[in-house]
């Protein structure tokens, strides 16, 4: 079914509220999903591989710094999703960036990462190039990038097949460099051991945005339903409180 970018990110804002998202990260939950769908990216095909957990991000510690200096930063996500941690991660890379130069953040523990991109692209946008490293997979590993110049408004994205090993430590890891000096876009696709590498230049994910802004968004009808029913939760609970309410009391 067809449907437009405001109806799709008020529906999600209304599902990641009624999961137990606070206020600002359902924002940024809608944003990053939507982002990605609209620049081509699929954020509803990888919304459809967490939804399921989703609900379980609340139960889960808070993200919490193992280990920080002026340059760099190790976080444990405690197994939360992307959707509402990556953005403070990217945020913390940008900081230290802007103070010394060049930052390395590694955050563990963390899922659904190809949600990152729209936080990396705020920081490009804010004049700081940055770059994203993950893998995925145990049997067949694939290696991601994502990066952008500078003060540039769209990211190019790398995926690839590898033969190389996946360290069991790095397994739902991701790498966040920033530089403020330093040009930190590249391509998986001549990287020694990778097959299969596909690339998304930045000109290819602007035209992506262009189509999706004159034509609208496509999404499954059961995915639609399923988005729509969880934010239900947040109107009988505002209806409850609606009624404690009336009447003066």
């Amino acid at each position: 079914m067809h449907v437009s970018m405001i109806e799709l990110k008020a529906a999600l804002r209304r599902c990641f509220e009624a999961t137990g998202y606070f206020v600002g990260n359902y924002e940024d939950a809608a944003n990053m999903i939507l982002w990605l769908e609209k620049h081509g990216l699929n954020g509803l095909a990888e919304l459809q591989r967490a939804l399921p957990f989703i609900g379980e991000d609340s139960a889960k510690p808070l993200s919490t710094v193992v280990y920080e200096d002026s340059t760099s930063a190790i976080i444990d996500s405690n197994g939360r999703s992307a959707l509402n941690c990556i953005a403070a991660s990217v945020d913390l890379a940008h900081a230290k960036a802007l103070e010394n130069g060049i930052a390395t953040v590694t955050v563990h523990n963390c899922h659904n990462r190809m949600f990152i991109l729209k936080a990396l692209t705020d920081c490009g946008r804010r004049g700081i190039s940055v770059a994203a490293y993950w893998q995925n997979g145990s049997q067949t590993v694939t290696e991601h990038t994502a990066a952008i110049k500078a003060g540039e408004r769209y990211p190019s994205y790398s995926e690839a097949t590898t033969t190389l090993s996946s360290n069991e430590e790095d397994k739902q890891a991701l790498t966040i460099i920033c530089s403020s000096r330093v040009d930190l876009t590249s391509s998986l696709q001549r990287s020694k051991g990778n097959r299969n590498a596909s690339y998304i230049s930045a000109k290819q994910v602007e035209l992506n945005k262009e189509h999706s802004v004159d034509n609208g968004i496509d999404i499954d009808e059961e995915l639609w339903a399923r988005i729509n029913k969880i934010g239900e939760g947040v109107l009988v609970e505002n209806s409850d409180r609606s009624r404690q309410g009336a009447g003066g009391r």
